[in-house]
């Protein structure tokens, strides 16, 4: 099976206030629009195929009551604590979400889905996609999802062009480099998710700016980077807040060089 990731699940009580913020660093973002269904809406940010989905909650009442898209659970449960804003889940995307969820199951793996998605955009027009989430119990970082969208890439990609959501940003040609998940245990959650996406992890390292003990994954689209602190820095900062979850964003071929928090994540811009 291949897998490529998709997007970054950004939760924001005010996914449309990233537009602003992003475009003070020469990134672009647009308002994306609404999934009536689940009572949520969102602004993307677009990388290519790879994004940023910044995704907030636009009628409680609806996605307090969902139980089978757990994503839109967990941002119901997440998004009103204190530290609840940030990065919070990633998208895998592939093409045969039937048989993975088939695979998933003769695994043992609790699995919600696949179920049909959509999203009525800004212009009107409906896009629909599939999910499916497994579920890990008792383990704190939330495994991906994964996405099967109705149309293929190249046809997402004439789409995205034609609406101007592809090549907009003014500070270089960014690309996503890697994903960065703050993690307590390294080893055992690098190989749950390299069997999950039948990848082999590579070396870990040590990342002296985070203070913390890395491994990676070379997931098509971008790298999967796990993070497990050895002492104070980011990313004990990060769980001792959060919990195991998404903290850091790193984009390569930026006509820019620093590294900043802002929207309660990380960002790494290199040239």
């Amino acid at each position: 099976m291949q897998f490529s990731f998709d997007h970054l699940v950004w939760f924001s009580k005010k996914p449309e206030g990233a537009i602003p913020l992003l475009k003070q660093l020469g990134i672009h973002a647009a308002n994306g629009g609404r999934h009536e269904k689940w009572g949520t809406y969102n602004t993307l940010s677009y990388f290519g195929l790879s994004y940023i989905e910044f995704l907030g909650i636009e009628n409680a009442a609806i996605a307090e009551k969902h139980k089978e898209n757990l994503l839109v659970t967990h941002i119901a449960e997440q998004l009103p604590k204190e530290f609840g804003e940030g990065p919070a889940r990633i998208a895998i995307r592939t093409d045969c979400i039937e048989q993975l969820a088939i695979k998933f199951k003769e695994n043992g793996v609790t699995v919600y889905g696949p179920i049909p998605g959509e999203r009525v955009r800004a212009d009107g027009e409906t896009i629909s996609w599939s999910l499916l989430f497994p579920e890990n119990q008792g383990d704190d970082l939330r495994l991906p999802f994964f996405i099967q969208w109705e149309k293929s890439d190249e046809e997402r990609i004439s789409d995205l062009e034609k609406q101007g959501l592809i090549g907009k940003h003014t500070m270089g040609h960014p690309k996503f480099e890697s994903v960065g998940f703050a993690v307590r245990d390294l080893e055992q959650t690098i190989t749950t998710w390299g069997q999950m996406l039948n990848l082999k992890p590579g070396d870990a390292f040590f990342d002296q700016r985070l203070n913390a003990w890395c491994g990676k994954l070379e997931l098509h689209g971008t790298t999967l980077l796990f993070c497990s602190p050895i002492g104070e820095g980011i990313v004990e900062e990060v769980l001792i807040e959060k919990g195991e979850t998404p903290f850091l964003v790193n984009l390569i071929e930026t006509n820019q060089g620093f590294f900043f928090e802002k929207m309660n994540g990380y960002w790494n811009f290199k040239k």
